[in-house]
């Protein structure tokens, strides 16, 4: 079993657990390059920590796995980044094979509102694909919210000030453009600017073309589309950068594979801490605040849409159409039942996102030649909101600090 995830989401934690033994690769990393064999030594289930140092350790775990049929459980990889996967001129190197049907895998996120204890749980993402929520109404205030989206869902912070917790998470963003970065052969000051124009451009599908002018201005005609994916790429790798593609009705459309992915950061004080805002400064600046807040939804929606038994691999998507219709988030299951979300910061626009739900649902569904199944359910999910309730059949409101798996 690997389980992969940011750093400092808790994933050592969860493994030690699990596990009778641990191998910390990084801190006997010349041991574990000249033997990796050591690393997977140890009473089982036997954690072996950080193995993306030393790639080999991952053909190792897969060839111990066949040698021994029926083994289940022996091993629990945890890893903060996929290594590059590749092989050498001559045929040979650290290709690594899939792991499928031997490896299984687990990925873990910063924490969400339910897990941190902002969330009252009192309504159930899963309940809600059998049957109406029952109205509740939830406690917080638009200053805790705020507080929460600076702090972030990182285990270490979870009982600091929005201020300490930011410190963090600048150390954080700091380790990975001037440590992290420059060992892949990047530079540390055009990775920090990257990130800041992700942060700028939240929710959105931005193109090369902004990155680069929002990271280098006019001096950055020399940065070419291919570099921008290379900095793209090594954010994917270490989990800082979560994409969620276009979503259309049929699983085979094109047109899934065609809508650019709108891009988030793994949690909203990494935006928070890009852009240089404190608290303070996001309450006055609401625009800004209302992109941050959609990154925290999406965090806790792919977090509980993953923890549904029918969750397909790609948890959550997007809609968007020529027309300029567009819904935040689709969670699909994998019996072909969806729901549509839309995200707003509060109450006050709660009417406009029903009428766009709607809009939604009568274009794919009233069209008879679309033959596309009614949604389970449609809902707006509200930052500055009490009242998890029905609007009309079929449609929801829900206060973030509500849901939970």
């Amino acid at each position: 079993m690997e389980i992969e995830g940011t750093k400092w989401c808790g994933k050592t934690w969860t493994a030690r657990q699990h596990g009778a033994s641990i191998s910390y690769v990084d801190e006997e990393l010349s041991l574990a390059q000249d033997d990796p064999s050591l690393m997977l030594m140890g009473e089982r289930p036997h954690v072996i920590d950080e193995w993306q140092h030393v790639p080999a350790i991952w053909n190792l775990v897969r060839h111990g796995v066949d040698e021994t049929r029926g083994l289940r459980g022996a091993w629990i990889l945890t890893g903060s980044s996929t290594p590059p996967n590749h092989r050498s001129a001559a045929g040979e190197g650290d290709k690594r094979h899939s792991g499928a049907g031997r490896i299984g895998r687990i990925k873990m996120s910063p924490m969400t509102l339910s897990e941190s204890g902002e969330s009252e749980k009192s309504v159930s993402l899963a309940r809600l694909f059998e049957e109406p929520p029952v109205p509740v109404i939830v406690g917080g205030n638009t200053e805790q919210l705020v507080d929460v989206t600076c702090r972030g869902g990182w285990p270490e912070a979870v009982d600091l000030s929005p201020l300490d917790a930011q410190a963090i998470v600048r150390e954080y963003l700091s380790a990975i453009c001037y440590e992290s970065a420059p060992d892949q052969g990047l530079d540390p000051f055009v990775a920090e600017r990257i990130i800041a124009s992700l942060a700028r451009n939240l929710g959105q599908a931005a193109t090369y073309g902004t990155i680069r002018e929002d990271a280098l201005g006019s001096t950055g005609d020399d940065l070419a589309d291919r570099q921008i994916g290379e900095y793209l790429s090594f954010f994917n790798r270490i989990y800082l950068v979560s994409e969620v593609p276009g979503w259309e009705p049929p699983s085979r459309s094109k047109k899934r594979l065609q809508v650019k992915p709108k891009r988030y950061l793994a949690d909203p004080s990494l935006a928070v801490a890009a852009l240089g805002m404190s608290p303070a400064v996001l309450l006055e600046d609401w625009q800004t605040f209302g992109l941050v807040f959609e990154n925290l939804c999406l965090r806790d929606l792919v977090a509980y849409t993953r923890a549904h038994e029918l969750a397909r691999p790609i948890p959550v998507r997007y809609y968007r159409d020529d027309s300029g219709l567009e819904v935040d988030a689709i969670v699909e299951l994998a019996d072909g039942r969806w729901a549509a979300f839309e995200i707003k910061t509060s109450e006050s626009k709660v009417d406009q996102a029903v009428s766009n739900l709607k809009r939604l649902r009568k274009k794919l569904c009233e069209n008879p030649r679309a033959q596309t199944r009614p949604p389970a359910f449609m809902a707006v999910i509200v930052g500055i909101g009490k009242y998890a309730r029905v609007v009309e059949e079929g449609i929801y409101v829900i206060p973030i600090r509500a849901l939970t798996a």
